[in-house]
């Protein structure tokens, strides 16, 4: 059998997502055949899979610290938030259905048949699958039916490592907890603990462990610390966001406006990564910065939803305002549909509104469709003439007279749309900003150096730092283990 182990946490965000990658990474660099794998995941950060389905962004990442190609059946249930809707799920990479909260819990048992025949797909062929739960086992009010922790692990029966975060405070009281209050079967499947996040003198947590073991009889696999090099990677929800602190001013600022369903928001990671780019993300109850040179619209899991909120922030206002002042925007997917003059959806797609007034500032209108667009793209800037290669994950079509001036030629047809005057520019191609000579011609234009970078490199050297990180800090004994 295929060697297995699952990490879980003591609770959501504790790391789970950058131990997974950097533990595929230090194994692929080891010449392990390793694979990730993570029953259920909810995000509206996705991917499109190289076998063309959609996936969590975090399983894509991890497919690229383990040195393979992404697969549907890396994530078999991704359920993704949106409004009246609940959430809509995805199965082996194919809309399935959409389900509210309680509804969802009676429909996981169905489920269950996918998560198993995806975990035996990934396992074929590899030496070690490392899988990633979800949230936390110590919801004990969710155990039933459960298929994102303890519920697949004791069915497909692989061993558990917990992480808790020592960053958020609480960690003995988190692992103590987590253990009193599991069944004996479930904990019975923890074969150890890693503590995640910590900072400064690591050998002040040396009572910590004793005190853990003395409560709980786990052995620690290590003390991780606040991995900088994970600052470097997509994160892979909208949590992260939540945590950014502003930084310094720089050349050129950009404004996004964060929406209550934003999707897909590491398309922003490239500009992020550039030093003379100050990427700030603008929460609820603030203002759109008026010294802003481009705001970037991002995608949204329901655009209706998300335009209202805008409104309702006040940020049209500041949209009108910084484009009569001269400044640029570009929207992306469901930002671009927001551009709009108006969005139909007359299927009731994203709940019960069935036409909403866009801001105007493109001549389209976007029809919702229920058949969802889902692929990976070759494209040309039409502005530039510079390749690009990303993907598509929306509903709806989008027509009108600006779309004579389209953002690109993807996949051989034109994409999207551009005002008369160039100055605000919408397109459903998600990643371009990962396209190095198309990023670096878009910040030459507003007046920087247009230096060529090369975002994948760095993302692939992240990779690597943080497994290097892991190595050093990891319990050799159970790396050697693990890994052989």
């Amino acid at each position: 059998m295929t060697k297995a182990i699952m990490l879980q946490g003591t609770g959501s965000d504790v790391g789970k997502t950058m131990l997974v990658a950097g533990l595929c990474r230090l194994a692929a660099n080891r010449g392990i055949a390793v694979r990730p794998f993570k029953p259920q995941n909810m995000s509206n950060n996705a991917a499109v899979s190289d076998d063309g389905g959609e996936i969590g962004r975090a399983q894509w990442l991890q497919a690229m610290a383990a040195r393979i190609p992404s697969s549907v059946h890396m994530n078999p249930v991704l359920l993704k938030p949106q409004s009246e809707n609940g959430s809509q799920i995805v199965v082996q990479g194919k809309v399935w259905g959409q389900a509210k909260g309680r509804d969802y819990q009676r429909l996981k048992p169905q489920l269950l048949g996918h998560v198993l025949e995806s975990f035996a797909t990934v396992s074929e062929g590899a030496d070690l699958v490392i899988v990633e739960g979800a949230g936390s086992p110590s919801e004990i009010n969710l155990r039933a039916g459960d298929i994102a922790n303890m519920g697949f692990a004791t069915r497909a029966g692989v061993p558990v490592v917990l992480v808790g975060d020592i960053d958020r405070g609480g960690v003995i009281a988190s692992l103590v907890g987590t253990h009193g209050i599991l069944p004996p079967d479930d904990r019975a499947m923890i074969t150890g603990y890693i503590i995640n996040k910590f900072r400064g003198d690591i050998s002040l947590f040396d009572d910590g462990i004793d005190a853990v073991g003395r409560f709980t009889g786990w052995p620690c696999f290590g003390v991780v610390p606040w991995l900088k090099a994970a600052s470097r990677l997509p994160a892979e929800d909208s949590v992260a966001l939540e945590r950014l602190v502003r930084g310094e001013a720089k050349a050129l600022k950009i404004a996004v406006p964060v929406l209550s369903r934003i999707a897909n928001f590491d398309d922003l990671d490239p500009l992020k990564a550039e030093p003379d780019v100050e990427l700030q993300f603008v929460r609820a109850g603030e203002r759109l910065p008026a010294d802003a040179q481009l705001i970037v619209l991002p995608g949204s899991k329901s655009t209706i939803a998300d335009l209202a909120d805008l409104r309702a922030e006040g940020w049209d206002d500041d949209i009108a305002a910084h484009v009569r002042r001269g400044g640029r925007v570009i929207g992306i997917c469901g930002g671009y549909q927001m551009l709009g003059r108006t969005v139909h959806d007359p299927h009731g797609i994203e709940g019960t509104s069935v036409e909403t007034t866009g801001l105007g500032l493109l001549d389209v209108e976007t029809v919702m469709q229920p058949e969802k667009t889902v692929r990976n793209s070759s494209a040309m800037s039409v502005e530039y003439g510079e390749s690009l290669s990303g993907y598509q994950i929306h509903l709806g079509t989008t027509q009108g007279r600006d779309c004579s001036r389209p953002f690109a030629i993807v996949d051989g047809s034109p994409d999207g749309a551009t005002s008369t005057d160039g100055r605000v520019t919408g397109t459903y191609l998600h990643g371009a900003f990962g396209s190095d000579a198309f990023r670096a011609r878009l910040l030459a234009s507003f007046g920087l150096s247009g230096e060529r970078r090369n975002y994948r490199a760095g993302v692939e050297q992240a990779l690597d730092d943080v497994a290097a990180e892991l190595e050093s800090r990891l319990d050799k004994e159970w790396l050697s283990r693990l890994l052989g």
